[in-house]
């Protein structure tokens, strides 16, 4: 049989490692002859946008560089599809494209709402009695996936956010008068890559010296006395906060954002900084400024975590063994048994358990107050940082791969 691979979802900077396991195990295995590319995730497979990735990773440094290239190299795509019973019609046309390449196996990377894809596809695929596997490859930076101990990116994700408040906060004290640092941190209803600044703390770093989560109640009464309290033993605070942090029941920031949603139904969100920003110069009056990341969090691969990447290309091609052996409806994950040493073996879990679901924080790992995280927070973080992976070099800055394609695309071609 031939298989194909999507990406789906926000980018990250180890998606194309997954990518790059399921192309290795299947040219390791007889049974499976090409591997598709579906570019821009379902989509590509609805309108017959396919590439041969043997015609994209020829050589061992092909797929080095592809593990060390961040964002989606297919491209990816945010659409949801409807229920085959109220139109039948989509997937009436992936099943046309997949007997056409002779498709026995999808593998779909993504999140949450990339998971329900997977549902909806195995189960028409079932009720239909058509013999083509469908597989979930866990991908976000959030964390937020059910069912799995974590997701890959989200190690990278953190590295990078750590060594970033780092440098932020080498920065943010150099002058000798009161200042506030506040980092707005990608976290729509969990905390996970907020709470995962903590790592800094095990290097003595007292920053970030406030954390605040979805997952926590949140004020502005309360931050105000936070950072003032915070203030008496800091001249340089710096503030994490997630970017959905609530106040009671709206989004704390909800006058700064657009009011616009994806085509699931999730709001865009921004501006918690420069809410927080403007609420810290009126109520204290100190030097204060906000810094939002922003798309950096999942795409810069310069500070990639190794075990991240590793681990990556492990699930994608754990993930074709488990379609070689008959599995569909299921998404693979991570089943974490020791923290020192660090191991974590891969497991196949019903995709239904996962699709439009989050993970939060665990509440005990959040700290009385609400402004900061516990130990155990540390303790799980940290393995999921460890290793460096050097990028490729060229003119002084890292090489990308980047598919060349024609403007008349044939996916026949």
């Amino acid at each position: 049989m031939n298989i194909a691979a999507a990406q789906s979802g926000g980018p990250t900077c180890a998606i194309n490692a997954s990518l790059a396991g399921i192309f290795s195990e299947a040219k390791m295995n007889k049974s499976i002859n090409k591997v598709y590319g579906s570019l821009n995730g379902i989509e590509g497979i609805i309108n017959e946008r396919l590439i041969d990735m043997n015609d994209v990773l020829r050589s061992y440094d092909d797929m080095e560089l592809l593990k060390r290239t961040p964002s989606t190299v297919l491209g990816s795509c945010r659409f949801k599809l409807p229920s085959y019973e109220e139109d039948s019609s989509v997937y009436e046309k992936i099943t046309q494209v997949f007997e056409k390449y002779e498709i026995g196996a999808f593998f779909y990377m993504g999140g949450n709402d990339s998971m329900d894809t997977v549902c909806k596809l195995s189960r028409y695929f079932k009720d239909k009695n058509i013999d083509i596997m469908v597989i979930g490859i866990p991908k976000t930076i959030d964390n937020d996936l059910k069912h799995t101990d974590h997701t890959p990116g989200f190690g990278s994700a953190a590295k990078y956010l750590a060594v970033t408040l780092q440098e932020i906060t080498r920065d943010s004290a150099v002058y000798n008068v009161p200042s506030v640092t506040i980092v707005e941190i990608m976290g729509r209803d969990a905390g996970w890559l907020t709470a995962s600044s903590c790592v800094l703390h095990a290097n003595d770093e007292e920053s970030p010296h406030l954390i605040y989560l979805p997952e926590a109640d949140f004020s502005d009464d309360k931050i105000i006395a936070d950072i003032k309290d915070q203030l008496k033993r800091s001249n340089s605070v710096v503030v994490a906060v997630s970017e959905g942090v609530t106040s009671g029941d709206t989004y704390a920031a909800e006058e700064f954002q657009s009011g616009k949603a994806d085509a699931f139904g999730h709001s865009y969100l921004s501006g918690i900084g420069k809410y927080l920003e403007k609420l810290v110069e009126e109520r204290i009056g100190c030097k204060v400024r906000s810094i939002e990341l922003n798309v950096m969090q999942r795409c810069s691969s310069h500070m990639a975590s190794k075990t991240d990447i590793d681990e990556a290309f492990r699930i994608g091609s754990e993930g074709v063994k488990a379609a070689v052996a008959g599995k569909t409806g299921v998404m693979m994950a991570f089943v974490r048994t020791s923290n020192e040493p660090y191991f974590c073996s891969v497991t196949a879990v019903d995709a239904n358990e996962v699709a439009n679901q989050e993970k939060k924080l665990p509440h005990e790992w959040i700290n009385d107050e609400g402004n900061n995280v516990r130990d155990e927070a540390i303790d799980y973080f940290l393995p999921l940082i460890q290793g460096e992976l050097n990028p490729y070099m060229k003119n002084g800055v890292p090489v990308h791969m980047k598919l060349e394609l024609e403007e008349d695309f044939d996916g026949e071609d």
